[in-house]
């Protein structure tokens, strides 16, 4: 019996080119809150939970979790704004997912993002109907590096982590996929450089330079190292 094998995408920077986006809304609440928020500290903490940067970058101004959350969601209203203005897909994205489903992949979502940028990403993409799960936020405490996003998410497609190959373009993402105990895939992408991903088993320019192939070979690798 065929063994079940898996693909997990990270979705901004990987499904999206939301660097901008993200980096755009940010500037928006922070303005609002007389918070100082420039590209540094932006690319430090992209790939977290909104909530662990708001409480990181706000500090004691954060103030209690009802105030979090209210941060949070207005943030959050002016990233789906823009997206939904100009939607970035990455060049690639609906070709990959649809090789993979041929190929016999189960693909799920796992984003620290909430589940309404989700659900409009996907939407736009037209692909809902080939993910078995989708992981966002809202599903865990705390985000990437820790693997709990992913974790769940193998969980809820029924494949064991050493067969599950996670697409990533963050350092704290790859970070999480091999906590998780999965081959970890980096693609550079706006904001994130080759040389910034040198953890993950293999680094791709494009989407377009990734093949179920190529998934299955870097499984295989990893499973030979798991041995």
């Amino acid at each position: 019996m065929q063994t079940a094998k898996a693909v997990i995408f990270d979705m901004d920077g990987v499904l999206i080119d939301s660097y901008q986006a993200h980096y755009e809304s940010w500037c928006v609440v922070a303005a609002q809150e007389g918070i100082a928020f420039g590209r540094e500290l932006f690319d430090r903490t992209f790939g977290r939970t909104s909530r662990e940067i708001i409480r990181d970058v706000w500090g004691e101004r954060a103030g209690d979790d009802a105030h979090v959350a209210s941060l949070d969601d207005r943030k959050e209203a002016a990233y789906r704004e823009i997206i939904a203005r100009n939607f970035p897909a990455m060049p690639g994205a609906g070709e990959l997912i649809d090789a993979l489903a041929a190929a016999g992949f189960r693909m799920a979502v796992g984003s620290s993002g909430p589940p309404e940028n989700v659900a409009l990403v996907l939407n736009r993409l037209q692909r809902q109907r080939l993910f078995s799960a989708v992981v966002s936020g809202a599903d865990v405490v705390r985000g990437k590096p820790d693997p709990a996003i992913f974790l769940l998410a193998a969980q809820r497609i029924g494949v064991p982590p050493t067969r599950c190959a996670v697409i990533e373009d963050a350092p704290l993402g790859i970070e999480a996929a091999h906590a998780a105990g999965m081959t970890a895939i980096g693609l550079a992408s706006t904001g994130r450089q080759r040389d910034q991903l040198t953890a993950a088993d293999a680094v791709f320019d494009a989407l377009t330079d990734i093949t179920p192939e190529t998934i299955e070979q870097l499984l295989a690798a990893g499973m030979t190292r798991s041995c």
